[in-house]
Formats: structure tokens, C-alpha cells, sequence
């Protein structure tokens, strides 16, 4: 059996004692790429980066609404109660009320917070009520747009409203046909919108709202010049929604250019889940995917999610591991979109119990019963740290963050 020694903190959490400081993004021949976004994480001991994500328990939150008591569509709440929602989360009971004033809205909350049913759901009964309205709703993944579009179906139930899903990956042919019975919602990734409006397929012009969520990943991810064409060509007569973990000055100009007299709304009380337990495996000289599969097959590892930093490790970890008889699949760019969301689908449903993947499926993801998250690749920024292990310990239960170092 494969142990790991580990000594703890005074939180109680697993901190690894080793010798001389491990810059993130050099190990395993990373160089510096990807340093040029967000908090760089240079010559860090990392057992200090897991003492700093330890956050301890935030106060607890007193709602001063309910489901029941928000103005929505009857139906509408049907729907949210068909789903077991009663008390709304932070972000979900500031934000629905000013959405449904009319109010420009940025809301900075870390993800699985209930971002996109504080959006949704306003939207729909404004819709629902008025049908000359429509929003344009922009992604940074498909993965993240994938998962917009399943709650939009769910909570529109019975009130007549379509939506179409517009991601790179997938056919044009039938999202241009999609877009030609007039949805209400189009909900998609920029570079895909951007094709689509350059092909004549979907004009901006006709959504008087605009969603944008994951703010900061878009940054990350250079949509931000497509996101800045999207928007000048949307009525200026609108209403915009900027959801976000963080707001640096890039978002904070975008939202001066873009938002009218906006309304700032921040829940994000700690940066990781307190019930998260984070810890540190050292190789020791071993081969990682030797201690990847000694890991693997000890008891509790039902579910877990294996982060590395390029498409073609996880594509060849992916293959190593089933031939060692794991259940595997992976997630990564390189993957055309029936395959990525094939890997996700299975993964939910337990026909594999092992998802790699790049950084793709840091952000977005709500699978609430992952047991581990394993750092196979350290990332390269405290912030992609926080939002990898962010995938475990979610809706109350507990999770393990593993990180392979040298």
C-alpha cells in the first residue's frame, strides 16, 4: 500500500516538509510559459501555497430572500423547486433582485457559487413576461456553455423558451439553423459568436441583454478583443451582467467602457473550499505515473479529477493508465467537442472514475461528488491552483487536493 508521509499544520491540514523552494511552472521541463497571466507563483515553496489556500470557515450567510418570495414566473419557481432549490446562495439573492430592476450588474463570486441560476432565472421571467427580449450569453469554454445551456432547458420548462448553443467544435450547419427560429437565449463561446455574426448568421444588434461569464478566464484566455467586438455591436440601449472570480484593471476598464452605473456585487468570502484537505506528494526520484497508479488504486480514490499542463501529457497519461486497467478519459483542446463532452457525460455518470485534463476544466465544472483533485502538473498561477481544487469539496462534502512535486 502507498502511503504518504505528511505532516500537519495547525489547521489540521496536510503540509509536505522538503527541502528548497519549487517554482511553479518549471518543473518537468515547463520553462516560463503561461507566467504572463494571472498572480505569477515564482520560486514559492509549496507547502506555503497550501497553507495560504487553507482558509478557514466563513460566517455564515443569512439569506434575505427565498425562492418563494422573489418576483418570478409561477412556472418559473415550480421549476426551481422541482430542482430541491429553497434558500437562495449569496450571489443568487443579491443578484436576482437587480436583474430583475433592470440593473447593470458585476458579480464577483468564485465558481460554484449559483452564478448562473442568479442570471438565469431573472432573465427567463423577463422574457417569460416580455417577449421582445432576448440575451446573448458568452462562455470562455464549451464545456462552461455546455453546462449554461442544460440549466437554461431545466429552469425554462413549460414556458415556451428556446435556446440555442453556439460552440466551437460542433456543426455550424445546425446552429445557423438554430439561430433561424428566433431563440431567446444564445448562449456560446466568442470565437464561435464571432463567426457566426461575421457569416450573417446571428446579429447582435437584436439582444438588448449581455452576459458575460468568467470574466477573468476570458482575460486569461485572449478573447478579450472578441469579447470588445461582441459587445460594439450590441444595442446601446441594454443590459449588461459581468460575472467574475476576480477584477483586475483590464475587467474593471472593460466594465467602465461597457456597464451603465453597474451595480457591484461581492460574495467571494474565502478563495478555497474549507472542505477542501490539501496536501503535498513527493516523488522521491520515482516516476510520476508510478505514483499516480499507486495512488489510484487505494481505497476512497472513487472519483477523481488529474490536472496536467499540456494536451499531450494528458493524452499519453490517459493511454498509460488504461493500459493498467484504470477507467480513464481525457479532457483536453485537441479533443473535438462530441469527444470532450463523451468524456464529461461518462465521468458524471461513473462509467469512468478518472477524468485528465488541462486547465480547460478548471473553471466551470459542476460535478459535486469528485473525491480528489491531483496537481499531476503544477499550474502555473496561485489562481489556476485555487480554481482546480476548487473542483472538489463542493455542495458540503468533503475533498482531498493532491500535488505531485519533485
Amino acid at each position: 500500500m502507498f502511503k504518504r508521509n505528511f505532516s500537519r499544520n495547525r489547521n489540521g491540514h496536510g503540509t509536505r516538509r522538503f527541502g528548497g523552494p519549487k517554482p511553479f511552472g518549471r518543473q518537468n521541463g515547463g520553462g516560463n510559459r503561461g507566467f504572463a497571466r494571472g498572480r505569477r507563483i515564482k520560486s514559492v515553496d509549496i507547502s506555503l501555497l497550501v497553507k495560504k489556500a487553507v482558509q478557514t470557515e466563513a460566517q455564515e450567510y443569512i439569506s434575505q430572500n427565498t425562492f418563494e418570495n422573489f418576483a418570478l414566473n409561477d412556472k418559473l419557481k415550480n421549476n426551481v423547486k422541482a430542482r430541491g432549490y429553497t434558500t437562495p446562495t449569496p450571489i443568487q439573492d443579491q443578484t436576482i433582485p437587480q436583474v430583475l430592476e433592470g440593473r447593470d450588474v458585476v458579480g464577483i463570486a468564485n465558481t460554484g457559487t449559483g452564478k448562473t441560476a442568479a442570471f438565469l432565472l431573472p432573465l427567463l421571467h423577463k422574457i417569460a413576461n416580455q417577449r421582445s427580449k432576448k440575451a446573448l450569453i458568452v462562455a470562455p469554454t464549451r464545456e462552461l456553455a455546455v453546462q449554461i445551456q442544460d440549466e437554461c432547458h431545466t429552469f425554462s420548462y413549460g414556458l415556451n423558451i428556446a435556446s440555442q448553443l453556439c460552440i466551437g467544435g460542433a456543426s455550424m450547419y445546425h446552429q445557423k439553423n438554430g439561430l433561424r427560429r428566433n431563440p431567446e437565449f444564445v448562449i456560446g463561446t466568442p470565437g464561435r459568436l464571432k463567426d457566426l455574426h461575421n457569416q450573417r448568421a446571428l446579429n447582435f444588434a437584436d439582444y438588448d441583454t449581455i452576459i458575460l461569464d468568467e470574466v477573468d478566464r476570458m482575460l486569461d484566455m485572449g478573447f478579450i478583443h472578441d469579447v470588445r467586438h461582441i459587445i460594439s455591436f450590441l444595442p446601446q440601449n441594454r443590459q449588461s451582467l459581468f460575472f467574475s472570480a476576480t477584477l483586475s484593471p483590464q475587467i474593471q476598464g472593460l466594465i467602465t467602457q461597457f456597464a451603465k452605473d453597474p451595480v457591484f456585487i461581492s460574495v467571494k468570502s474565502q478563495e478555497t473550499s474549507h472542505n477542501v484537505d490539501q496536501d503535498i506528494v513527493r516523488l522521491n526520484g520515482r516516476q510520476k505515473t508510478e505514483v499516480l497508479d499507486q495512488l489510484l488504486r487505494q481505497e476512497g480514490f472513487s472519483k477523481v479529477l488529474v490536472f496536467g499542463r499540456t494536451k499531450w501529457g494528458i493524452e499519453k497519461l490517459s493511454k498509460q493508465l488504461a493500459l493498467q486497467g484504470h477507467k480513464v478519459a481525457a479532457l483536453h483542446g485537441n479533443k473535438n467537442q462530441n469527444q470532450r463532452q463523451r468524456a464529461l457525460d461518462e465521468f458524471k455518470r461513473d462509467r469512468i472514475n478518472i477524468l485528465l485534463a488541462t486547465d480547460i476544466a478548471s473553471r466551470g465544472l459542476d460535478i459535486s461528488d469528485i473525491t480528489h483533485v491531483i496537481n499531476y502538473d503544477l499550474p502555473e498561477t496561485y489562481e489556476d491552483y485555487v480554481h482546480r481544487i476548487g473542483r472538489t469539496g463542493r455542495a458540503d462534502k468533503k475533498g482531498i487536493a493532491l500535488s505531485f512535486v519533485d
